[in-house]
């Protein structure tokens, strides 16, 4: 029986702990002059700046390393609630009509729950010292029995900012102080529950379902009875010792596919619960993770809790939102980094159907720059402390059938408190694993985890090699008993990750390995006002003495929730229905976890240059999980042009997490064109009068395009430069126990980073040397070289103009010279046009953006959209748009000539259209920054480096690398009539 106190409270703000009033929690305390602010909130986030500002580390703890100590200059808010109870003599305003409230002197006891304060509260009820909070993400429940009183009730929370609570609290993610989630009065009834755990097993191999009750509760509560009328049991208990295991005949076992819940009560004496109860089962055998018998394959992603406006606290329908959103793109699996979240994310994860993998709150990170020495998690004065907050996560959270894993907490290195926290919670709850990715030698964890290592270590973990596994002497084949997860991996920070598909790979075919988590699920920019301009705010823009900048903007939305490109990458990679096929059979292979394809409407589509050619539903056999079948295609008709044959996997009706028709699984093949015995002779080029050549005019001194149909181009010219990503430019490697490993077998990038090599080598900065421009009748030839100041190397560059059937066509050979000691960022051909144009329409690959190493979530095929909408909005500007595989584009602008592009060669290039350079967008740290646009930039690339994941793992590949080589452009340029 809970009594919301959530609302508007008094605040009082106080920039040290010695100037907060000493009588704040006094009664008579006249708190008029107080300003308002609400509950839950971050007092840090209001609108006034002068309650302190949010603080960005990764690492680094914004304080000395002084444990328990903290700063004299620490933020102190002030908190204040007047609240009546009803009485005699007063009246019941505030108590909502209906609440048991009325009579809440007959409660046997009241508490006080806090379920989140940063970084320690301290509680005062009426003037009197309640107990303090401890614990930010954790939930604390005093009592406040003897405290309460008829009529009018103060309650007075005092908040630090930093306490001995920070060096425990030390995770990647904002600093917010405040009381950011709720609190409430709960009424606890004689002859009450206290609490219980209805442990839900499922037997797979008879289909029946068991539970383990276990229920505290005074003697006046007994008998009581468990009901569940789906199932048509009812079991009383007289008391406590009749708790015994309850056999409940055949059940629908809860998992991630099918996440069947069933309405439980508990009715005591004194009060009736409900609860929604899963029946599954977990276990770790051997080198596999079994949910209900079943090998689990992780599909997952980190989730730290965020919003842009509020920052810790989500709202119920974004939450909802957010895992709606997960499994629409694969996903199966959520760990909750790196803290428990709110009790209504495990509620939805029941729902819908997610797998958990529960953290507790814990990190001491900052402690590895100081060799861990002091470090908490083996500093026995923090055992009982450390022991208590692994035992506040299970016990809240013991219920809920998505909860999967307990997790320890996140990079505290290692320790005998950390042993102390697995040991408890292996006795508490033995049917849970538990992980914790620092125990390298697997000395009190049943998982063997890691973070960001390349795809040979990962083959190194599964081989049960050396160090990838630990460096402590003969522990290594002990690992290769269990199951390997990356609790981390391809972090998605800014364009990327890229790469994906080789872990997805490995974890299909590789012994023991179960899978990964992408970091992370969202960027954490916390929306604020940059150059005059609503923009989203990273580390370093909150006047932090030190901060890790953008290392927060690292997650597969937006902060507002905006799915980035790279979503459609992994939820290309995540299927579980992977499609496989040429043009005449189909391999459709169900890796869900229990569900067969009976949900799924399988459909061929053919398409072509012009358009859709045809459609039809395939007969194709329900799969069952762990089946594949394979399933013979029509035959497309020969024609003289190349058509793309597409099998598409959907949703046949409307689902709790997607609508009917939403597309689960896609796969295409190229069917080349069908020539006749007589080719079509290729037109002669046509005499050139001029310096015109079809719709394009060229300048006679610079050889450069000077206008299209009429339209000035204001630049041109061949370039090698895109605008760093985050991961180009971040030069961290995030894979810390495999960096010998990975040194060792030559992948090794623990050196400047790509951007910066790229800046060395003058790649951002090259200029131009015209060294031949020729006119032959039909043909037009420009050369040219260019190359950066001091610069020995550059590329040569030949232009051919020819025109044909109207067309002006363009072939560019581009020919590195001298050494390139570096990588190129892309190698292409750049445009200026005027920024009236505002559409595009193509024929290649789309709908969305894609590099060498992200290519899954796209296909070949004919789309449209505004110019505004071809590239991605990252937070920090960088290199987007990309779109491989160019058939033929259409630029189009109100009263202006629609320009037209198109390849016919055997290698057909990219193309971006933005309304900022290369060079503008790498001179931004915010999208603010851009300034007002010059025109739509075009470039039309050979090549693009990939993106890899090294701002916090391996660099690109090798094989999608993008080494000096010469190139060539294939290109006509003409103009809708």
């Amino acid at each position: 029986m809970c009594w919301s106190l959530d609302g508007t409270w008094r605040f009082h703000f106080s920039p040290t702990t010695s100037a907060a009033p000493a009588d704040a929690a006094e009664v008579d305390l006249d708190d008029s002059g107080w300003e308002p602010i609400q509950v839950p909130s971050h007092f840090v986030l209001t609108d006034d700046s002068r309650w302190g500002r949010p603080i960005y580390t990764n690492v680094k703890f914004p304080i000395p390393l002084d444990p328990p100590h903290v700063p004299d200059a620490n933020l102190t808010g002030d908190y204040r609630l007047e609240f009546e109870l009803p009485g005699a003599e007063t009246t019941t305003e505030g108590i909502r009509p209906g609440e048991p409230w009325q009579g809440w002197r007959d409660f046997q006891r009241v508490l006080l729950r806090f379920d989140g304060v940063e970084s320690i509260g301290l509680v005062h009820l009426n003037g009197k010292r309640v107990g303090v909070v401890r614990g930010s993400r954790l939930r604390t429940e005093l009592d406040v029995t003897d405290l309460l009183r008829p009529g009018r009730n103060l309650l007075h929370v005092r908040v630090h900012q930093w306490s001995a609570m920070t060096y425990v609290e030390d995770q990647d993610q904002w600093w917010l102080p405040g009381i950011f989630r709720s609190v409430c009065l709960i009424g606890r009834p004689a002859g009450g529950i206290d609490d219980f755990w209805l442990d839900a097993g499922y037997d797979h191999r008879t289909g029946r379902g068991r539970i383990v009750p276990e229920i505290t509760a005074a003697d006046d509560a007994w008998p009581i009875t468990l009901r569940i009328d789906d199932l048509h049991f009812e079991q009383t208990f007289a008391s406590a010792d009749e708790l015994l295991p309850l056999d409940l005949g055949e059940v629908v076992a809860w998992d991630c596919d099918t996440p069947r819940l069933y309405t439980a009560t508990l009715a005591s004496n004194g009060e009736t619960i409900e609860a929604k109860i899963g029946f599954r089962t977990v276990r770790v055998v051997g080198r596999e993770l079994l949910v209900n018998g079943r090998p689990l394959r992780m599909r997952g992603v980190n989730r730290h809790e965020f919003d842009p406006d509020k920052g810790r606290i989500v709202s119920e329908e974004r939450l909802r939102a957010d895992l709606m959103m997960m499994k629409q793109h694969g996903m199966n699996t959520v760990r909750t980094s790196h803290y428990p979240p709110h009790p209504r994310f495990l509620d939805s994860c029941d729902e819908l159907g997610l797998f958990v993998v529960l953290e507790n709150d814990l990190e001491t990170h900052g402690f590895e720059l100081a060799g861990w020495v002091g470090n908490p998690t083996d500093d026995p004065t923090w055992t009982d402390h450390l022991v208590d907050r692994m035992r506040r996560t299970v016990e809240r959270d013991k219920n809920h059938p998505s909860v999967i894993i307990w997790s320890l907490g996140n990079e505290s290195g290692t320790g005998a408190n950390l042993a102390a926290m697995s040991a408890w919670t292996h006795r508490r709850d033995p049917g849970r694993p538990v992980h914790y990715e620092g125990d390298h030698a697997g000395r009190y964890t049943d998982i063997l985890s890691r973070m960001y290592p390349p795809l040979e270590g990962l083959e190194d973990l599964s081989d049960g090699l050396g160090s990838a596994l630990t460096d402590i002497p003969g522990q290594a084949a002990r690992q290769t008993d269990r199951p390997i997860m990356l609790c981390e991996f391809v972090h998605a920070m800014g364009n990327g990750p890229g790469g994906v598909a080789g872990y997805e790979h490995l974890f299909d075919t590789l012994p023991g390995v179960i899978g990964g988590l992408v970091w992370e699920w969202r960027d954490h920019g916390l929306r604020t006002t940059i150059n005059g301009q609503p923009d989203f705010g990273y580390g370093g823009d909150f006047g932090e003495v030190f901060h890790d900048a953008t290392f927060v903007i690292d997650g597969l939305t937006t902060p507002d929730g905006h799915p980035s490109p790279a979503m459609a990458e992994v939820a290309a990679q995540f299927t579980p229905i992977r499609l496989e096929m040429d043009q005449e059979v189909v391999f459709i292979r169900n890796l869900r976890h229990s569900a067969d394809t009976s949900d799924l409407v399988f459909t061929v589509v053919v398409d072509g240059p012009d358009g859709e050619v045809g459609r039809e539903e395939m007969d194709v056999p329900v799969i069952e999980s762990g089946d594949e079948i394979a399933v013979v295609l029509p035959s497309v008709a020969p024609s003289a042009h190349e058509r793309w044959l597409s099998v598409v996997a959907s949703l046949g009706d409307d689902s709790a997490w997607a609508p009917a028709g939403h597309v689960v699984a896609r796969a295409q093949v190229i069917i080349e064109p069908t020539h006749g015995p007589a080719a079509t002779p290729r037109p002669r080029p046509a005499h050139l009068d001029g310096w015109q050549v079809g719709p394009v005019t060229l300048d006679p001194v610079t050889g450069r395009p000077s206008s299209w149909a009429g339209v000035p181009v204001s630049e041109s010219d061949t370039t090698l430069w895109r605008a760093p990503t985050s991961n180009d430019s971040l030069r961290t490697f995030g894979s810390y126990e495999l960096a010998d490993v990975v040194a060792t077998r030559g992948l090794g990038v623990d050196a400047p980073s790509s951007a910066e090599r790229w800046r060395d080598a003058g790649l951002d900065r090259l200029v131009s040397r015209l060294v031949e421009l020729r006119h032959d009748g039909d043909r037009i030839t420009v050369r040219r070289r260019q190359a950066p100041a001091q610069g020995t190397w550059g590329v040569e560059v030949i232009e051919q103009w020819t025109e044909l059937e109207g067309q002006a066509a363009l072939g560019i050979d581009i020919v590195p010279f001298g050494r390139f000691d570096c990588t190129w960022p892309r190698v292409g051909w750049h445009l200026l046009l005027p920024g009236g144009y505002s559409e595009a329409s193509w024929v290649g690959t789309g709908p969305g953006e894609a590099y060498p190493d992200s290519d899954a979530g796209v296909w070949l095929g004919s789309f449209s959209a505004d110019i505004d909408d071809l590239c991605f909005g990252y937070i920090v500007p960088q290199e987007t748009g990309h779109r491989p595989n160019l058939r033929r584009l259409a630029i189009s602008g109100a009263g202006l000539p629609t320009l037209q592009v198109s390849s016919s060669g055997p290698h057909h290039p990219g193309f971006t259209l933005a309304r900022h350079d290369a060079h503008e967008l790498d001179a931004a740290s915010h999208c603010s920054e851009l300034g007002t646009s010059r025109g739509v930039h075009l470039y039309l690339d050979a090549a693009q480096h990939g993106l890899g994941s090294r701002s916090c793992g391996p660099d690109v590949r090798p094989e999608f690398q993008l080494w000096a080589k010469a190139v060539r452009i294939d290109l006509q340029l003409g103009v809708m009539r």
